[in-house]
């Protein structure tokens, strides 16, 4: 039997849907890269205050306890779309996608794990021997951001094999997943179970209906809204019940939905969310922010930890596996790729806030390990990608010649 080869090429069906996913995710990092600059700007330009003053704006009903702030309503709201779009994403993978293979599954969930892993450890050592330390951020530096990892890939290469593509794309995939249980089991603050119950209902209903080819989205759109607002109300994360509506959809079902959702998720609920959550004041307190427990964490494992998780969980599955890289791929190409994944911004932006509290001194300091964190990942992925997309062009060239 021959060996699977690491980083091999997904069917041709899926290197398809993969490539058009490529693009719509592409232009939506670029979005939410122009968003935060902007919100950065104009948080430590002379008119501050009205950036406050704008996220501050409460909107929504009072009694039904939704009278949120617009940064409130992107985190909890608009996020939700981008998680029900990875819930899609996620249910098609393992359903009809190369992740319904084991063999095919092994390294991208391995690399996403020890990709999670390492820079949860190092967090947590940092901030436990550090005084003042905050543990409690742990699962900050664990997530890719894939629009913002794939913005810088498709900036700085052209000729980089579409396997490394396609396992980026997948890494993140099952990132997503992980990231998704850390928020609703560590996460969760206070839960009430009577409105957790309750959002059984309208998700039940919602999938019955979804699975009627003929069902309006009229009919589903309530539906959705009502789930959504009862897994608020219940203490868990209202992104969840993105997921939980998501994976209530069929397969095929799925495939419309995220034809319509993903530019905006993409395109809207993730730039918005960028910029409500990137404003970060640096002047005046960084130098303090940059000698904090909280940011050095951040930082230390967005850089090193998810360069040394991702690329020594590849090694591992082809020491004790019988798998193997493809031929045309070099061990730099996974350290690169691997560096890559420490650019994490919207998930580990909304970590931060859910475990430190939104506007804090804590948030505030993790906000700064996140923007350096992932500036400092893109740049040495970049330089790193950027030779071996020129190693990989001198190739093409010589076998043109030859």
């Amino acid at each position: 039997m021959t060996a699977p080869r690491l980083f091999a090429h997904g069917t041709r069906r899926e290197l398809g849907r993969i490539a058009a996913i490529l693009r719509t995710e592409t232009t939506g990092g670029l979005l939410m890269l122009a968003a935060a600059v902007l919100a950065l700007v104009w948080a430590n330009s002379p008119w501050s205050a009205s950036y406050h003053e704008i996220s501050a704006i409460r909107i929504g009903p009072h009694a039904l306890h939704l009278d949120l702030t617009l940064a409130a309503w992107s985190a909890d709201g608009l996020l939700a779309i981008f998680f029900f779009v990875a819930g899609l994403e996620l249910k098609r993978e393992f359903v009809v996608g190369d992740l319904r293979d084991p063999r095919r599954a092994a390294l991208p969930v391995a690399a996403a794990v020890g990709g999670m892993a390492v820079p949860a450890l190092i967090f947590t050592v940092i901030n436990m021997v550090a005084p003042g330390g905050a543990p409690r951020g742990w699962a900050v530096p664990t997530a890719t951001d894939i629009a913002f990892a794939l913005a810088v890939l498709a900036v700085i290469s052209r000729n980089l094999p579409a396997a490394l593509r396609t396992f980026l794309l997948t890494l993140a995939v099952v990132d997503d997943l992980l990231a998704i249980v850390i928020i609703a089991v560590f996460y969760t603050t206070s839960l009430h179970l009577i409105p957790l119950l309750l959002a059984l209902l309208p998700l039940a209903a919602f999938a019955v209906l979804a699975r009627r080819k003929a069902a309006a989205w009229w009919l589903l759109l309530p539906l959705a809204a009502a789930t959504w607002a009862l897994v608020h109300a219940s203490g868990v994360h209202a992104t969840v019940a993105g997921v939980l509506l998501a994976f209530s959809v069929p397969v095929g079902v799925g495939e419309r939905f995220e034809h319509w959702l993903r530019p905006i998720s993409a395109g809207v609920a993730v730039p918005v969310f960028a910029f409500f959550a990137a404003g970060v004041t640096i002047s005046g307190g960084l130098g303090a922010s940059l000698r904090d427990a909280v940011t050095i964490g951040v930082v230390a494992g967005l850089v090193a930890g998810k360069a040394i998780g991702i690329t020594g969980a590849t090694w591992l599955v082809q020491r004790f596996t019988r798998a193997e890289l493809a031929k045309e791929l070099d061990w730099w190409d996974v350290v690169g790729l691997a560096t890559l994944g420490g650019v994490g911004f919207t998930v580990s932006l909304l970590i931060g806030e859910l475990a430190f509290g939104a506007g804090s001194a804590r948030d505030h300091d993790s906000k700064i390990g996140v923007l350096l964190g992932s500036l400092i990942a893109a740049t040495l992925a970049g330089i790193l990608l950027r030779v071996r997309d020129r190693h990989y062009r001198r190739l093409c060239e010589a076998e043109d010649l030859s």
